[in-house]
């Protein structure tokens, strides 16, 4: 009961779930609490089984300590969402190089340093029953050089309002940069980690230089969309060799929405069907609002687009706006395998066994008290104020 007063749960809402077109030609679903094998075994690994498909999605939350070492308000507020049931808990983005830092109190993998708090948390994660994964993030031209203390690359030199003007990446920042997201799986792997997310959304680094807005160049990383995706590949790549028991997660952004500028879907779909070649385990499609159809072609949904062009090659899960045990079956229904809660997870670390027993959370505003109930340290409900309408002060 304590837990239901903390977060003012309700009773979900009742009545016969809508039925997307084209549903029964798509992958059927009994449940959101039905385990979902990540990964098969094979002679190499183990097989890696999320014991149900709502998982809690990447959240920027300013709590690590300034160095990037995991704090107890970080390793709280992600522990708690193990204890709750997610079947996968997601770290927020933790930036794999120094220069690719783009926020105070963001989560570091870039240093052998950060080993035994990522062991600290990926075996607290275990205990909780959650499968756990760490965002590998590099901010390029939004990485913070008074954050930093270093300068910004990018694609190419392409100013930003409000932003310092990055220096186009050289082949030898490019060749670290690669070794950066390698060496950062590998500690993962070391710190005992499920998997590993490449951030390629959001006009981040692996996302600048898919788009034709960022990437200006001329050369092997420009031009055509297969000198694009070439670094998000080589990423791909280089981190199935430094980590090989790990499942590989990439998070892509379909369509431009906010910092994600120059993407086509179509050029998504074509990146989705090349990284599932290369072996990705799990695509991760960020959609923001995720009921909603593409923008490029207003009659189709961005689920079954991707279902088709990857087939069952790997998994796919959807976030975006999802709040209630409906609204995340309806993605299942049009084709993916798991979602990813972001907001509903913020107010309710127990959102999985709620929905369970036919509950949903109130929606925000939310009173300082109550998410520091849901486990929120005080930078994560200062850095939720900037989210209009969430914080009740």
């Amino acid at each position: 009961m304590l837990a239901r007063r903390a977060v003012e749960l309700r009773p979900a809402a009742r009545g016969a779930q809508p039925q997307p077109p084209g549903r029964a030609t798509l992958p059927r679903v009994t449940t959101l609490f039905d385990p979902l094998e990540l990964r098969p075994s094979s002679g190499q690994h183990a097989g890696v089984v999320a014991r149900n498909r709502i998982w809690l999605a990447p959240l920027t939350n300013l709590q690590s300590h300034p160095d990037g070492t995991l704090s107890d308000d970080e390793l709280g507020f992600l522990a708690a969402r193990a204890d709750g049931g997610f079947g996968l808990v997601e770290t927020c983005a933790a930036y794999v190089s120094s220069d690719g830092k783009a926020w105070p109190g963001e989560l570091g993998v870039h240093d052998d340093a950060m080993l035994p708090g990522l062991r600290r948390l990926a075996a607290r994660l275990r205990e909780g029953g959650a499968r756990s994964c760490v965002q590998l993030f590099h901010g390029g031209l939004r990485a913070t050089p008074s954050v930093s203390g270093l300068p910004t690359i990018s694609a190419s030199a392409v100013e930003e309002a409000d932003l310092t003007l990055p220096r186009a990446a050289s082949e030898d920042d490019l060749a670290r940069v690669i070794g950066d997201f390698a060496r950062a799986a590998a500690r993962c792997e070391a710190a005992g980690f499920d998997a590993v997310e490449l951030h390629g959304a959001h006009g981040y680094l692996l996302s600048q230089f898919l788009s034709t807005h960022y990437n200006r160049r001329d050369d092997r990383w420009g031009g055509s969309l297969e000198n694009r995706a070439r670094l998000l590949r080589e990423v791909l790549a280089a981190v199935k060799r430094a980590a090989p028991s790990l499942v590989v997660f990439v998070r892509l952004s379909p369509e431009d929405f906010g910092q994600a500028k120059g993407l086509d879907l179509d050029e998504s779909l074509q990146v989705a069907r090349w990284l599932a070649e290369d072996g990705l385990d799990v695509l991760h499609l960020s959609l923001w609002r995720s009921a909603l159809k593409t923008t490029k072609r207003p009659e189709a949904h961005t689920l079954p687009l991707f279902r088709d062009a990857i087939g069952d090659r790997a998994r796919i899960v959807s976030a975006g706006a999802i709040w209630t045990r409906e609204e995340a079956e309806a993605q299942l229904a049009l084709g993916a395998d798991a979602v990813a809660l972001g907001r509903a997870a913020i107010v309710d670390p127990r959102w999985p066994l709620h929905a369970q027993e036919g509950l949903e959370p109130l929606r925000p505003p939310r009173t300082p008290d109550e998410l520091r109930a849901a486990s929120l340290g005080a930078a994560f409900v200062d850095y939720m104020r900037r989210w209009k309408g969430f914080v009740a002060d």
